[in-house]
Formats: C-alpha cells, structure tokens, sequence
C-alpha cells in the first residue's frame, strides 16, 4: 500500500472543489493542498475506498488535462486494482474529451495498448470496447461504459453550474 492511504475522502473532495472539479458534493476547507500535489491526488483517488472518488479521476482529467503529464508515474507506484482503476478512467477520459471537448487539446492516450485495446475512428466504440476490457480485467460485472458516461455528465453540469455562479 502506498503512503496515499492516509489521506481521507474528505481531504479529496477539498481537493477536487479547490481544482473546481464540481462532482462531489462537498470540499468546504480551507486547508485543502492536495490540489498542489497532482501525482498524490491522482494516487490517492485511484486508491480510494469510495467509488464516488475512484471515478472522480475521469471529471479531473477532462478538466484539467495537464494532469495528464503526470498519470504515468502515479500508475507506477499503485496497487494492481488502484493501477487498473487509473488506467480505465484515464482512458475513458480520453475518449471523452475527444466526444464532449472536440475543439480544446486532447489527452495523450497513455494506456490503450496496456489495456490490449486498438483505438478506432469512433469515439463511442473505443468507450464500449474500454467498458467491456474494464470488465474482463477487473472481474467486476458493472455498467462501466454507464459509469464513464455518468461522470461525463455529471462535469459538465457542474461546469454550467460553475458559469452560471
């Protein structure tokens, strides 16, 4: 276990708010500084007991892309199931942005060719591709694709929400 597991789910979403990465309710101190650290708050999401923050990574990616420089060497030093996690929803924000930010710089695709995956033309087929290896490599019978698509939505309400202020 990494020394990620000390930090708590609330230090997180003060962390996400700080970033205004609107996707969890909450994040009211004043004392976050996770937001400092990218690679932490990456691990330690990706770690997360709580699948509310695990999927988290996927509103944080989309919204601030320059994390992307440092999704790599968090995968490096998390367990097999938190690498894993990080991996999918690194790639699924991947895919997303290209579907919903079409005209902003896209994510590097870091984790396709690990996942076994071929990206194809269509963005929507890469995701239900994604989906489907999620399942196989976590064993878990879960919506994945229903999971990626929910965190999609749930930013951009919380990017309107953020205009709207």
């Amino acid at each position: 276990m990494s020394q990620t597991a000390v930090v708590t789910g609330d230090q997180l979403t003060d962390a996400l708010r700080a970033l205004d990465v609107n996707f969890i309710l909450g994040g009211k101190s004043q004392q976050a500084f996770l937001h400092k650290t990218p690679a932490r708050l990456i691990a330690a999401l990706a770690e997360s007991d709580e699948a509310r923050l695990r999927l988290s990574l996927i509103p944080l990616f989309l919204e601030h892309p320059e994390f992307a420089a440092r999704v790599k060497a968090a995968a490096k030093k998390l367990s097999p199931p938190a690498r894993l996690t990080l991996q999918c929803y690194y790639t699924a924000a991947v895919w997303l942005g290209k579907k919903y930010q079409p005209h902003k710089p896209l994510l590097p695709d870091h984790f396709s060719h690990e996942l076994g995956l071929t990206p194809a033309a269509d963005v929507d087929e890469n995701l239900r591709a994604l989906a489907q290896r999620h399942k196989e490599l976590s064993g878990r019978r879960i919506n994945w694709l229903g999971a990626y698509q929910h965190a999609a939505q749930v930013w951009q309400k919380g990017r309107e929400f953020r205009v709207v202020e």
